[in-house]
């Protein structure tokens, strides 16, 4: 594999994985009382093959 099409398989993932991960999380919240309120998020990624666990967290604000 070329690193040019390393790259272009890695963007394509971490595309992928933030756009359904934003429509998923805009769906939980439709149609709840979210105001004002914080929400703790918790992203892990493995990559079978490689010994790989990588966690992101971080805080959603939720909608006005």
């Amino acid at each position: 594999m070329t690193d040019d099409s390393f790259n272009m398989s890695m963007r394509k993932f971490l595309k992928q994985v933030g756009v359904t991960s934003q429509q998923a999380i805009e769906e939980a919240m439709r149609g709840q009382d979210t105001a004002g309120k914080t929400f703790q998020a918790k992203v892990v990624l493995t990559i079978d093959g490689l010994d790989l666990e990588h966690v992101v967290t971080g805080k959603i604000e939720g909608q006005q």
